[in-house]
């Protein structure tokens, strides 16, 4: 089945059990937000036991989701995934386009010699304004976009250190690692393009407690979710550029 050119989601966790009954998981929520058919994705749920590809000879683009875990526990299977990204990025120098969100841009950003912790400035919840720093403009997936841009997020942990030679996109008053690419086609973001509202205020509503219990300003918090389109649209972008790369033969040095 999946021979024939696919998007690789690597799954590395999964949401709350009311948030999945009512709205589906990460790979849901990642296949909507690609536009492409579900047909053409792959889903491996690493966090499970599920094996990445020994080759990426037809896929397209990876998509890396968020998690629960966090990255500094460095439980065996996501040390596994960064060690599988090291090869196919620096040793294998794979060109297949790939994107990080949230937990997936932390891994990245570990995987490649960045530095991952919690944010000493606390969690980061809600629909909030990205700025960009003015290398996006260049930059293939997030050069059009209009900055700056709203975009929902939920984390705890951060990049607090960008691995070498990766190029800073974006930031938030909170988070001043939201985007940076490494190479010319792999990304990591630390917003969540896949969330609409609804699910933005699931976790809102779900964590509600432990924000309080950190001085955050829960209904204001709530009361401020918005949409975010022109960040819901990034996995779209990513899927377009993906197919143009692979149709140009840009998926894979020989």
């Amino acid at each position: 089945m999946h021979d024939a050119p696919h998007f690789l989601v690597i799954k590395t966790g999964k949401t709350y059990d009311h948030i999945r009954a009512q709205h589906g998981c990460f790979e849901d929520w990642m296949i909507a937000a690609l536009g492409v058919p579900p047909e053409t994705v792959r889903v491996v749920s690493v966090f499970e036991g599920g094996l990445l590809p020994a080759h990426l000879d037809n896929v397209l683009g990876i998509v890396i989701t968020g998690s629960p875990a966090m990255v500094t526990e460095r439980q065996p299977w996501s040390e596994a995934v960064a060690r599988w990204l090291d090869f196919e990025i620096n040793e294998r120098q794979s060109r297949v386009p790939v994107i990080g969100i949230c937990y997936g841009h932390q891994l990245i950003a570990h995987a490649l010699g960045g530095r991952v912790d919690y944010n000493p400035r606390g969690r980061e919840i809600g629909t909030v304004e990205i700025r960009a720093t003015g290398a996006q403009l260049d930059d293939p997936l997030l050069g059009s976009l209009a900055f700056p841009l709203e975009a929902h997020v939920t984390h705890l942990q951060s990049v607090m250190e960008l691995p070498p030679g990766a190029t800073l996109l974006a930031a938030s008053a909170l988070e001043p690692h939201h985007a940076y690419r490494v190479g010319d086609a792999v990304w990591g973001v630390q917003f969540h393009p896949e969330f609409t509202v609804d699910i933005m205020h699931a976790y809102i509503d779900t964590l509600g407690e432990r924000m309080a219990g950190e001085g955050l300003d829960v209904e204001a918090i709530r009361a401020a979710v918005r949409p975010a389109p022109l960040a819901g649209g990034l996995l779209s972008r990513f899927a377009r550029l993906a197919l143009a790369r692979a149709e140009a033969g840009l998926r894979t040095d020989t």
